[in-house]
C-alpha cells in the first residue's frame, strides 16, 4: 500500500470513527485506526474516492460505492443492502456501485453472529437495516452541512434530491463536488433516518443493480476468474467417505499434455494443470488405491435401519407434557405415521472453486465467500499465516443453498493445500466438476419422523407424540458452539417449539451418526419440519371433518402472525370457493428465520399423475425493503421446495454417492414450474429475511392438494417414488 492511500485510510477512518461504533450498534466491534486497507477500498482511493465510513464512499464522478459486507449467492443483498444506503442519502439509482467488501469481521461482522462476517440464516438484511442506512445518513448529514457552510445559509435550508445538493436560493453542488469538504465536518452524534411515509425505495422500486452485468456476462464469478499465469487443478477424491489413499502411481498422469504436477492432500490427490481438460485427463490417468478401513459402507436403507433402530431406544426429550400417552390411549381417532426424507444435494448451478496465490508476505483468495472470517481462517492455518495475511476476493456466487457454508472451508483449504505444495507462487484455481460437487458432499441429513396424534370426539387435537432421528450438522464442528451444550437445534427446528396449539405433546430427539458430511440446505431442518407437521395437521383436519384452513386457525393464537398470512393467502386463492374441475387445493404455514409464509398449491391429477398448476404465497416478513426481491425469493424458494419434493434425491449404495449429475438428479424442470402469486403482508415490524422462508411450505401444499383429490398421503420423499409426478 502506497503512503498517499494509507494517509487518505487513516484520515477516513479518523472521521468516521465516532460514526462507525453506532454503525455497530453496540456489538463491541471498533473500527481500528491505520488498520490495512481493505483491496476495494485502496481502489476507491486511489480514482480520488472520499471515504465517510467503512460502508460508503463517494467518487469524483458523484457515483456512491455501497461496500457490500454479505456474499450475493443470487438472493439480491447486492442491491438489498445498498438500497439502504440510497435511501438515506437520497441519491439516484444509477449513482450507486455496489462492491464487495473484504474480510474484516471488526468491520463487516454479521450483527446477528457477533465477531463473524458472514452470510446465512437469511439473516444479511435483517442484521444490516438499521446499520446501512446509518451509513447513508451519516454521509447524507455531513454533505448538508459542507454545503451549508460553504453557502452560508442554514443547514436546516440545505437538500439532498436525487443525487443533487441544493438550496432553494439556486445554489447547487453534486456529490463529487461536496464530499471532500465534508469529510472536515464533524461527524453527527446522531442521524435522524426518515420516517417511513417518506421512503422513497425502501418498499416501492429499485431495480436489481446486478442484472446488467448478469445479462451481458460481465458479472464476474470465479469460474470466470483467470489470472496471469494462473493453473487450473482437480481433485481425485476418495469414492467412499473417510477412505484414504493407500498408494498412488502418477506416472501416466504426468506424461498427460498440460499436466504440469501431481500433489498429495489431505482429501485425495490433486493434478494440476494448464487447464481444465488437461487437469481431467491427468486425473483420469492416476492408479489410486484406497484404504477404505474407516469409510462409510452402509447404503440408504441400512442407514434408515440404523436411524429406526436408534428410534427404538431412548433419546434426548425436548418437551414431554403431562398425560400425554393417556390422552393417545383415550382419543377416538389415532393417526400414526413415519416419514422418510433422503439426502439431498445442494446442486448449485456454479459448483465449488477457489483461487488461492501465496506470495511473499501473505496470499490471496478469490472465491464466493459465504463465511469471509472461517475461509479467511482456515487459509490462514492451512498455510501457517496468520488471518490478516490473507486476502479475501469475495465474488459473485452461481447458488449455493448452503453449500458454500462450510464450517470446514473444504474447498478453500484445499486450494490452499494445493497452491502450497506447488509451490511456485502462481494462481491455483481449483475446479470442482458436477460430480465431484454431488459425490464429494455436503447433503441435507436424511432424516425420519415418527408421529402418532390423536383426536377426540369432537375433533381436537388431545395428544401428539413426535420422535425425530437424523444427523447433527453441528456437532463436531466449529460451529458446535451454538448448540450451547443442549441437542442441535437445526434437527428439529419448526417442529420443536412449534406455533399449534396442541394442549399436550411429547418431542424426543434421536442423533444418529454416520460417514456422510451433513450440512445446513436451503431452510435448513424447515426443510423436513414443516412437511411433517403441515400433512400432519392436514390429515388430523380432515379426520375430524374440518376445513384445513379454519382447522388451523384454531390452533393458533389470537395475533399470532401466521394467521396473517394463512388467511391472506386463503383469501387471494380463493379457498372459500370450489376450485375449476378437475383442480384440487391444498395449503400449508409456516415460519422461519422470523418470516412467516403461507401457500396454497393448485393441482391437477391426470391418470394418476400430478402437476402444480398454481401456487399463492402470503409472506410477512416485516417492512418490505425490496418488493420485487422479496417476490423473487418467494418464487424461487417455491421452484426449488417443488423440485426437491418431486423428484430430488441421493441414494447411497455400499458408503457411495450414485448420482453424480442431472441425469439421475432431477432438479425441477421448466414445465414443472406454476404460476405463482406473491403477495407482502403489510407490516411496520422491523424486516426478516426471505432467501429461505419460501421453500418449507411447498412440498406440504402439494402433499395436501394431492390427499384432496383422493389421492395417499405422501410420507416418504421424493413424490417420483410413488410414481404420481
Amino acid at each position: 500500500m502506497n503512503k498517499h492511500i494509507m494517509q487518505n485510510f487513516r484520515r477516513a477512518t479518523q472521521s468516521s470513527r465516532r460514526s462507525f461504533l453506532k454503525l455497530t450498534l453496540g456489538t463491541g466491534a471498533g473500527l481500528v485506526i491505520g488498520a490495512h486497507l481493505p483491496a476495494p477500498a485502496a481502489a476507491a482511493t486511489e480514482n480520488g474516492a472520499t471515504w465517510f465510513n467503512p460502508f460508503v464512499a463517494i467518487n469524483p464522478d458523484s457515483t456512491v460505492t455501497v461496500f457490500i459486507k454479505h456474499l450475493d449467492k443470487g438472493q439480491g443483498v447486492y442491491t438489498g443492502l445498498a438500497t439502504l444506503v440510497a435511501e438515506e442519502l437520497n441519491a439516484a439509482h444509477d449513482q450507486i456501485r455496489p462492491q464487495f467488501a473484504p474480510a474484516d469481521a471488526s468491520l463487516y461482522a454479521n450483527l446477528a453472529w457477533g465477531n463473524i462476517q458472514g452470510t446465512g440464516g437469511s439473516s444479511a438484511i435483517a442484521n444490516s437495516f438499521e446499520q446501512y442506512r446509518r451509513a447513508g445518513a451519516y454521509a447524507r448529514d455531513m454533505m448538508l452541512a459542507a454545503a451549508g457552510k460553504q453557502w452560508g445559509v442554514p443547514v436546516a435550508e440545505v437538500r439532498i434530491e436525487n443525487g443533487i445538493i441544493s438550496h432553494p436560493g439556486g445554489m447547487q453542488a453534486t456529490f463529487g463536488e461536496m464530499a471532500e469538504p465534508a469529510t472536515k465536518q464533524p461527524v453527527p452524534d446522531y442521524s435522524v433516518l426518515k420516517d417511513p411515509k417518506d421512503f422513497r425505495y425502501i418498499g416501492k422500486e429499485f431495480k436489481r443493480l446486478d442484472t446488467p452485468a448478469k445479462s451481458n456476462g460481465t458479472a464476474i464469478y470465479t469460474q470466470d476468474l483467470h489470472l496471469d499465469g494462473m493453473m487450473t487443478a482437480v481433485i481425485a477424491h476418495p469414492p467412499k467417505f473417510g477412505a484414504t489413499v493407500k498408494a498412488v502411481d502418477d506416472a501416466a498422469a504426468l506424461e498427460v499434455k498440460g499436466v504440469d504436477a501431481v500433489v498429495h492432500v489431505p482429501h485425495g490427490v490433486a493434478v494440476i494443470a494448464s487447464s481444465m481438460w488437461a487437469a481431467i485427463q491427468g486425473r483420469e490417468a492416476l492408479e489410486i488405491a484406497w484404504d477404505e478401513t474407516e469409510a462409510e459402507t452402509r447404503g440408504s436403507e441400512e442407514l434408515a435401519a440404523a436411524y429406526r433402530a436408534a428410534m427404538d431406544g431412548e433419546g434426548t426429550v425436548l418437551r414431554d407434557d403431562e398425560g400425554v400417552a393417556d390422552a393417545l390411549t383415550g382419543a377416538a381417532t389415532i393417526i400414526e405415521r413415519e416419514y422418510v426424507f433422503p439426502f439431498l444435494a445442494h446442486a448449485a448451478m456454479e459448483p465449488m472453486n477457489a483461487i488461492v496465490q501465496v506470495g511473499e508476505d501473505g496470499a490471496t483468495l478469490w472465491t464466493g465467500s459465504q463465511i469471509q472470517t472461517v475461509d479467511q481462517g482456515a487459509v490462514a492455518a492451512t498455510l501457517g499465516l496468520t488471518p490478516d495475511k490473507v486476502r479475501v476476493e469475495t465474488l459473485f456466487a452461481g447458488g449455493s443453498f448452503g453449500r458454500r457454508a462450510l464450517p470446514t472451508s473444504q474447498q478453500n483449504v484445499e486450494a490452499a493445500e494445493i497452491a502450497k505444495a506447488h509451490g511456485k507462487g502462481v494462481p491455483v484455481k481449483l475446479v470442482y466438476t458436477r460430480e465431484d460437487d454431488m459425490r464429494g458432499g455436503y447433503y441435507r441429513p436424511m432424516v425420519i419422523h415418527r408421529v402418532r396424534a390423536g383426536l377426540d370426539g369432537d375433533g381436537n387435537i388431545v395428544g401428539w407424540d413426535h420422535k425425530i432421528a437424523s444427523q447433527s450438522i453441528l456437532r463436531g464442528t466449529s460451529f458446535e458452539g451454538m448448540m450451547q451444550g443442549g441437542p442441535d437445534f437445526t434437527m428439529m427446528e419448526g417442529a420443536h417449539p412449534n406455533y399449534y396449539g396442541v394442549p399436550r405433546a411429547r418431542f424426543e430427539l434421536f442423533e444418529v451418526e454416520s460417514g456422510v458430511p451433513v450440512l445446513w440446505w436451503r431452510s435448513v431442518g424447515h426443510t423436513h419440519t414443516a412437511y411433517v407437521m403441515e400433512t400432519m395437521i392436514d390429515e388430523l383436519a380432515m379426520a375430524a371433518g374440518k376445513d384445513p384452513v379454519a382447522f388451523r386457525l384454531s390452533l393458533l393464537k389470537a395475533g399470532a402472525r401466521e394467521r396473517g398470512v394463512l388467511e391472506l393467502a386463503a383469501e387471494k386463492a380463493g379457498w372459500d370457493s370450489a376450485p375449476a374441475e378437475g383442480r384440487f387445493r391444498g395449503v400449508a404455514v409456516h415460519k422461519s428465520f422470523d418470516t412467516y409464509v403461507a401457500q396454497v398449491a393448485e393441482i391437477s391429477v391426470t391418470d394418476g399423475t400430478l402437476k402444480v398448476e398454481k401456487v399463492v404465497c402470503a409472506v410477512d416478513c416485516g417492512l418490505a425493503v425490496n418488493p420485487d426481491i422479496i417476490a423473487a425469493q418467494m418464487q424461487g424458494g417455491i421452484g426449488m421446495g417443488l423440485g426437491a419434493a418431486m423428484r430430488e434425491k441421493i441414494t447411497v449404495s455400499g458408503g457411495e454417492m450414485q448420482d453424480g449429475n442431472f441425469d439421475t438428479y432431477l432438479p425441477l424442470r421448466m414445465s414443472d414450474m406454476p404460476q405463482v402469486e406473491v403477495h407482502i403482508l403489510p407490516s411496520t415490524a422491523d424486516p426478516t429475511g426471505v432467501g429461505e422462508p419460501g421453500l418449507p411450505p411447498i412440498a406440504p401444499a402439494v402433499a395436501n392438494a394431492f390427499a384432496a383429490s383422493g389421492g395417499e398421503r405422501i410420507t416418504t420423499l421424493p413424490f417420483a417414488d410413488h410414481g404420481i409426478v
